[in-house]
């Protein structure tokens, strides 16, 4: 049944700002951060930066911004793209910059960032179906109908699109299809599929512009659309019954560890002050502290699985994403190629 998610409500903050501003980590006046993170998430920091520089620990502290593919972003601080704090859409993105020696090593082991294992904010992938769902959408199962035209992310450079990849796939198997079925299914979905832009914030606008009839989105990107009433006008949200969980990693780059307004800054995205800006803006809360209250708004699959019930990004990726790995090659079979 078609669904419009109704906004969220503004979620009052667990802590104040200043009170949050006067403990732990200060940053130094005229500290300059460096934050890269992926395409969807700019806005959510421009909240986050706005806020942390009204604390104290924020007083001084500017920050210069890159957003983008999040594999693309990779490769550029790789390459030397100045960054101090990086929120890529998944953990091989950041080890990308590990295996350049730009971010150590034990990145998910940082103080800060624990019991959270450096994952600062969580989403869901969506599906997003033109105003009245005219083709009768209900789930993943209808995406391979006829007439359908998707637009998702290009998998090569971005993170939403491998996420989006993966919660179809597993739609399947949360389904108890058997191990062909779901590499079939897959297959008809990439047919289906009319648009592949570079990131998730520029596959957002080309389906607003009019191209195709279903957006595979993040549910955060989604929701923030709704919220802007020239963009509710032109689309409808999906909430299928099977999905992945989101994690989206964030780590301090050597330069970072060494940036006390980094650390500082670091240190506000995994507060309850952090962690409820966040939420406004459509991310589901890590923290435990804050989750369960946070998270309250957002909603329920069914069937939820997790790259670590997959067994972690090591064998996901050889198993999906290398270049033999199945989405890979089917991709490629397509004409989906680098």
């Amino acid at each position: 049944m078609n669904r419009r998610i109704k906004i969220l409500l503004v979620l009052p903050l667990i802590a104040t700002l200043g009170a949050l501003g006067g403990a732990g980590v200060s940053g130094s006046s005229g500290d300059q951060v460096a934050v890269v993170g992926y395409s969807t998430i700019s806005t959510a920091y421009s909240a986050l930066e706005t806020a942390f520089q009204a604390t104290s620990a924020g007083q001084g502290v500017t920050f210069t911004n890159s957003f983008g593919a999040s594999g693309t972003q990779a490769q550029d601080v790789a390459a030397g793209l100045p960054a101090d704090v990086l929120n890529l859409s998944l953990i091989p993105d950041i080890n990308t910059d590990v295996s350049a020696g730009v971010v150590p090593r034990n990145w998910q082991k940082n103080p800060i960032s624990k019991p959270e294992d450096g994952f600062v904010a969580n989403s869901t992938v969506v599906i997003v179906v033109r105003p009245g769902n005219p083709l009768g959408i209900t789930g993943w199962n209808s995406l391979t109908q006829s007439g359908v035209q998707i637009v998702t992310p290009d998998p090569i450079s971005s993170g939403s699109a491998k996420w989006n990849l993966l919660a179809a796939y597993y739609s399947q198997v949360l389904q108890g299809k058997k191990r062909t079925e779901p590499h079939n299914y897959l297959n008809s979905v990439i047919t289906n599929t009319v648009s592949e832009p570079s990131s998730g914030s520029k596959a957002l606008s080309t389906f607003l512009s009019g191209t195709g009839n279903v957006l595979l989105a993040y549910e955060s990107d989604a929701q923030a659309a709704l919220a802007i009433p020239a963009d509710a006008a032109k689309m409808d949200i999906l909430y299928p019954a099977q999905n992945i969980l989101i994690q989206t990693p964030a780590a301090l780059t050597d330069t970072g560890l060494q940036n006390p307004g980094a650390v500082a800054f670091f240190k506000f995205l995994f507060s309850d002050a952090g962690q409820t800006i966040l939420a406004q803006n459509h991310y589901r809360a890590t923290i435990p502290a804050g989750s369960k209250s946070l998270n309250r708004a957002f909603y329920s699959p069914k069937s939820l699985t997790t790259i670590t019930k997959l067994g972690g990004w090591s064998k996901v990726w050889a198993q999906f994403f290398s270049s033999t790995g199945l989405f890979t090659r089917i991709e490629n079979a397509h004409g989906y190629t680098t």
